[in-house]
């Protein structure tokens, strides 16, 4: 068996729609296709650009989001917000959150935070 790449983005749009709490059907329905159409496309390493925008769209993400996505940002995010008040009789973990939520907002201001460099740097010239 073959490992997925690290790119892969049929493999993103799988885990991004499984933090969303939804169903390939779900998804299918939302882009206006079949279940097996969404089981295809999250078997694919690549998706054309705009599959993904409409991907996207019905997800709530931006195509940004789905391309730099990675489970070990998410892995990240929610072991950080981990405290002893989210254990419930000392088993379950509860997330008052979207983890992909908190990644796209890390992601968003990341690039926000870039931006400004960016500027910064041209007005030194």
């Amino acid at each position: 068996m073959m490992t997925p790449t690290k790119n892969h983005i049929g493999r993103k749009i799988s885990r991004i729609r499984e933090l969303r709490d939804m169903k390939q059907e779900a998804l299918a329905q939302a882009m206006g296709t079949n279940q097996q159409a969404i089981s295809i496309m999250e078997n694919s390493e690549t998706i054309d650009d705009e599959k993904l925008i409409e991907v996207a769209k019905a997800l709530g993400v931006t195509p940004e989001a789905i391309k730099n996505f990675s489970e070990e940002a998410v892995l990240n995010i929610i072991g950080n917000t981990y405290n002893d008040s989210n254990i419930v009789h000392g088993s379950a973990f509860n997330c008052n959150f979207n983890p992909l939520d908190k990644l796209i907002e890390a992601y968003e201001e990341n690039k926000k935070l870039y931006e400004r460099l960016l500027e910064a740097e041209r007005n030194k010239k």
